[in-house]
């Protein structure tokens, strides 16, 4: 895991001696985590200072949900549910806010807003305008493989040879970006943990994370709650709940494999039980690497 300084504006995150949490906050009625439980103004509020106060440091805001099979939101519904919080949150926060958007005008009206980072799950592919409304904010940007779109990206994922269709992906993501006229210094990367893969996809994928060393950019992990640790601590034929404790555990658990495979941010519902799992994964890093 190679340290490095991301710095932009009045921010400066430092990647490497501490894994850094994003706290993730779904301000939508249909998340597969939440049930929309933060879809009101109030309870995102509420549910957002918590995050904070729990050791997020970055807090990620999606106005969509992206789960498996799910429709697209239009432009001014996820503009509605999205734009008000960052603009009561932007200038209370010490940390970024990152809003979790594929739309160039959601993206430009939530950085004119305060919002200091975009997580773009479709990796600059479905609309061609978010690359350079993030280039001209100099805003980092984090580029994230899927397969398909989120209505069809569970329907039998296949790969002719897993890793290095990820890696050519990520490859062409990155060109894009770079296209568009986003610094490779504010790029991030995300392999896109349960976004058209299978269980054995997802576990190969965290068991071989190194491999994206290669493309010398931050990596970016999300596998908080993912159906895929779901299915694999099904009980009696029955899957758990998403905000189960046995799933909390099974994500702590992943977390931990990440941090160790080399993710460098890693995105959660549960900041509070991940900067627990953080503070020890890291100091067993720390010494591995004195050693």
């Amino acid at each position: 895991m190679k340290p490095r300084m991301l710095k932009w504006d009045r921010f400066t995150l430092a990647l490497g001696p501490k894994t850094l949490i994003m706290g993730v906050l779904n301000v939508t009625p249909d998340s597969f985590s939440d049930g929309g439980r933060f879809a009101e103004p109030a309870a995102a509020l509420a549910q957002a200072e918590q995050l904070v106060r729990d050791g997020a440091d970055i807090l990620d805001i999606g106005g969509e949900s992206t789960r498996p099979f799910s429709d697209p939101v239009p432009e001014a519904e996820e503009i509605r549910r999205v734009l008000p919080l960052v603009e009561r949150l932007a200038p209370r926060l010490t940390i970024p806010i990152s809003v979790d958007t594929t739309k160039a005008e959601v993206a430009r009206r939530c950085i004119d807003a305060g919002a200091a980072m975009i997580n773009d799950v479709s990796a600059l592919r479905t609309d061609p305008q978010l690359g350079s409304v993030v280039a001209r904010s100099g805003v980092p940007l984090v580029l994230m493989h899927m397969l398909g779109r989120p209505k069809t990206m569970q329907e039998a994922p296949s790969y002719t040879h897993l890793l290095d269709d990820v890696m050519a992906f990520l490859s062409d993501a990155v060109r894009r970006a770079e296209a568009a006229g986003i610094p490779r210094r504010l790029l991030l990367l995300d392999p896109g943990i349960g976004f058209g893969k299978t269980i054995d996809h997802n576990l190969t994928l965290i068991r071989h994370l190194d491999v994206f060393d290669a493309l010398d950019l931050p990596l970016l992990v999300g596998v908080s709650r993912k159906m895929f640790l779901r299915r694999l601590l099904m009980e009696d034929d029955q899957e758990p709940r998403p905000d189960s404790r046995l799933v909390e555990w099974g994500t702590q658990a992943a977390v931990a494999a990440a941090i160790l495979g080399g993710a460098q941010v890693v995105r959660v519902h549960d900041v509070a039980r991940t900067a627990a799992t953080v503070k020890i994964i890291d100091a067993v890093r720390t010494t591995e690497q004195l050693q």
